[in-house]
């Protein structure tokens, strides 16, 4: 049976298919409209607010909705994440800052959004549409704090392989306006928070950094004693401040829930990873892949967000990349397997690439390269490799922000090994 039905498929295409319909699902200009047309908001007047690498694209979603019942509004987000969509609309202010360092954009866009809250009208409401990436677009850092100070401290949080709940712990302890900070600046202000979340559990305290949510608890541990001795020794004090609303519009579950129903439209069995993608992402990427190895013929669909401890010299890749790299070494050979793991942003780590689908011919396309998988791993340059095997995913901004998806296929022995792409792979 799997042979006639993959007779006029390509599995490469079935797959990047599934991921397009699975983003489409997330769309942040969609989630926003779909949310505020279910919950009729207030008339008005609005002042908005979008921070993140979504931020125009729920931008779009809230002016659907509200259309001119918007009198203001600001935009940042990460450069080459403005489409120009919003034209020349006198009422927005747009601004890029940097991701996922911190650098004086992000220090601006700070001092702008206090600027904004500050002057918009006492009777105004204020509608914030936060996605992943603000914790990096926007800062305001305590006293003693400065931007050589967050770059360091970024740098040694992203090498760690922390999770993403403690490095935005320890962003809320170094920001005036992180955990809750920015309930400080509102002066009285109704405010509404819509959210695209990219943190396992969809907690809005990590969201972002939790602008205008609780602080996240606990203590901060394991930190090296220059960044410890830094970090205020509690959470900033919100008593008496008003709880900002926050709603959930698109998560990772409705990807994967999009991912799943796009699979079985194709016939095929579809079976979903038990739990959250997390820790190693070799490791995890290794584990996903014996599982389709030896699993019985059908899709295998999961999501998450891994972490890579780098070296001293990292070299070019991302997280997505490096579990996909270690996926294929355990694919190697097989003629009847394809995995593919992407970012849902359209952006892997520091990379302009998604991520990557590979089979059991990538090791092999990559080694006739020259390039030696392991090496790769290790030097966390998976991303060299796999632009030598042709694997990369390239999708562009992509409006929203879940985390990762991870989309694996086993059909059975039907075709070559070395059947996969001799260039990057492009999603429209």
């Amino acid at each position: 049976m799997w042979r006639a039905v993959l007779a006029d498929i390509d599995p490469r295409q079935l797959l990047l298919s599934i991921y397009r319909k699975a983003l489409a699902a997330v769309e942040g200009g969609h989630a926003v409209e779909r949310w505020l047309r279910t919950h009729p908001p207030d008339t008005g007047p609005w002042h908005l607010v979008a921070v993140g690498k979504a931020a125009e694209a729920m931008t779009i979603g809230a002016l659907a909705v509200l259309g001119d019942a918007v009198h203001s509004g600001l935009v940042i987000t990460k450069s080459g994440h403005l489409s120009g969509a919003l034209g020349n609309d006198g009422r927005f202010a747009m601004m890029y800052a940097e991701h996922p360092w911190p650098g004086e954009g992000s220090l601006q866009a700070g001092d702008a959004l206090l600027d904004f809250i500050e002057t918009a009208p006492v009777d105004g409401r204020l509608l914030f549409l936060i996605s992943g990436g603000a914790s990096s677009l926007v800062e305001v850092p305590v006293a003693g704090v400065d931007l050589a100070f967050l770059r360091r401290a970024t740098d040694w949080l992203l090498a760690s392989g922390q999770p993403i709940d403690e490095v935005n712990r320890v962003r809320q302890r170094l920001s005036r306006i992180k955990g809750g900070g920015l309930r400080r600046q509102l002066g009285g202000r109704d405010a509404l928070a819509l959210v695209v979340s990219d943190v396992p559990g969809d907690d809005p305290r990590a969201i972002g950094s939790g602008l205008l949510a609780e602080p996240l608890p606990g203590s901060v541990g394991g930190l090296p004693d220059w960044l410890a001795e830094r970090l205020a020794s509690t959470p900033a004090d919100l008593a008496g401040l008003p709880a900002v609303p926050h709603y959930l519009v698109a998560s990772l579950q409705h990807a994967l829930d999009a991912a799943r129903r796009a699979a079985l439209e194709t016939g095929y069995p579809v079976s979903m990873w038990p739990h959250l993608l997390a820790g190693d992402a070799g490791l995890a990427g290794r584990e996903i892949a014996t599982s389709l190895r030896h699993a019985p013929p059908g899709f295998l669909i999961g999501g998450g967000e891994t972490t890579v401890m780098l070296p001293d010299a990292p070299g070019h890749g991302g997280r997505n990349q490096h579990f996909a790299l270690a996926a294929a070494t355990v694919l190697d050979g097989q003629d009847d397997c394809w995995l593919l793991a992407a970012g849902t942003d359209g952006t892997d780590g520091p990379t302009s690439d998604a991520g990557a689908l590979v089979d059991g011919g990538s090791i092999e396309r990559g080694c006739a390269g020259g390039l030696d998988p392991d090496v790769a791993l290790e030097r966390a340059d998976a991303g060299s490799f796999l632009a030598v095997s042709g694997d990369l995913i390239s999708t562009g901004p992509t409006g929203t922000n879940v985390m990762d998806l991870v989309i694996g296929l086993c059909v059975g022995s039907v075709m070559p090994a070395n059947a996969g792409s001799d260039q990057k792979e492009s999603v429209e």
